[in-house]
């Protein structure tokens, strides 16, 4: 071999290197975490973005489920990951605002993370049965000074467990863990199922968890947590009974890295899901289960959720909520 061959050789492997140190992030496929079960709240609003999204990309996404403790396990998945963008986290308001709010051993915490955005909010409904003879919260607050009024929940620690003791709580129930029983369940759609054959009173849950039972008919919205009226749910606003606080009472979904995630990536991200949250198909389906598209900048994104952790952690300290185990 001569020397001019070894020259050569040398030239064209330190291109090769130096062209895969330069190589354009995405180079291949981005692993998307899902801290909660199939047919969820976040596993539906993850799937319905992920073709736009995907296309915005450029590369496949590939969706995982990876769900456990409240959406911590997955949580904690991407909280440990490098942070190359290559493993990203649909995160989500009990994962992120409730689960800190109200645990005392959650094994991350806010700044674990980089937020690119938050782009989707959930207003929470409170919702009864057509048969309870409750027509508005002024009628539910009555009955829970009677007594005997109950309210489910997917859980002891979860948003709608927090939800029912904020909104009895915000219009004059001094000590709502007493005043009205908390019935944990297993899943949104099973403390829906609960109302709807008279197991609890009420529910307080997202307005995406509750639209089908609303459109059917089968359970009557008596308040949503938005300053606007939500399409499809014929209920006052937090705006409309006084009661602005209560609009930090929202689900939402966003995505996340770790918390070193390079600056670059995350624009990418923000450029990446400005396009996909335009997609006609997507908000057309998003809007239909009562769900409001607002993109947020990660710094809009940041300050929601510690505004909204705050407002959780102040009622949690203040009911004696807190989980420790």
């Amino acid at each position: 071999m001569t020397l001019k061959t070894i020259f050569t050789m040398g030239a064209f492997a330190a291109g090769l290197t130096a062209t895969a140190a330069l190589a354009e992030y995405p180079e291949r496929p981005i692993n998307m975490i899902i801290p909660y079960g199939a047919g969820g709240a976040t596993d539906i609003s993850a799937r319905t973005i992920a073709e736009p999204l995907g296309t915005a990309v450029g590369k496949p996404l590939v969706m995982a489920n990876v769900t456990g403790a409240g959406g911590a396990t997955g949580s904690v998945a991407v909280q440990n990951a490098n942070p190359d963008g290559y493993t990203m986290l649909f995160a989500r308001v009990g994962s992120h605002s409730v689960g800190p709010a109200m645990k005392a051993t959650l094994p991350y915490t806010l700044d674990d993370f980089r937020f690119v955005t938050v782009y989707e909010i959930n207003p929470v409904a409170c919702a009864v049965n057509p048969s309870s003879g409750i027509e508005s919260m002024e009628d539910l607050i009555e009955k829970v000074k009677e007594g005997g009024v109950s309210y489910s929940s997917s859980g002891v620690g979860s948003l709608l467990h927090l939800a029912g003791a904020m909104v009895l709580r915000d219009f004059g129930i001094e000590d709502p863990l007493e005043a009205a029983a908390h019935i944990p369940l297993k899943g949104g759609g099973a403390a829906a199922t609960a109302v709807l054959n008279g197991t609890a009173t009420f529910i307080c849950t997202n307005s995406s968890a509750l639209a089908s039972f609303v459109a059917n008919e089968q359970l009557t919205p008596i308040l949503v947590t938005t300053a606007e009226p939500v399409p499809g749910f014929d209920a006052p606003t937090s705006a409309d009974v006084g009661k602005p606080q209560l609009e930090q009472l929202v689900g939402w979904t966003g995505i996340a890295g770790p918390a070193d995630l390079p600056d670059d990536v995350a624009e990418k991200w923000g450029a990446w899901m400005e396009t996909a949250t335009k997609d006609e198909e997507f908000l057309e389906k998003m809007t239909s289960r009562g769900s409001v598209i607002e993109l947020m900048s990660p710094e809009e994104a940041d300050d929601f959720i510690e505004t909204q952790y705050n407002t959780f952690r102040k009622l949690v300290d203040e009911l004696g909520m807190r989980v420790e185990g």
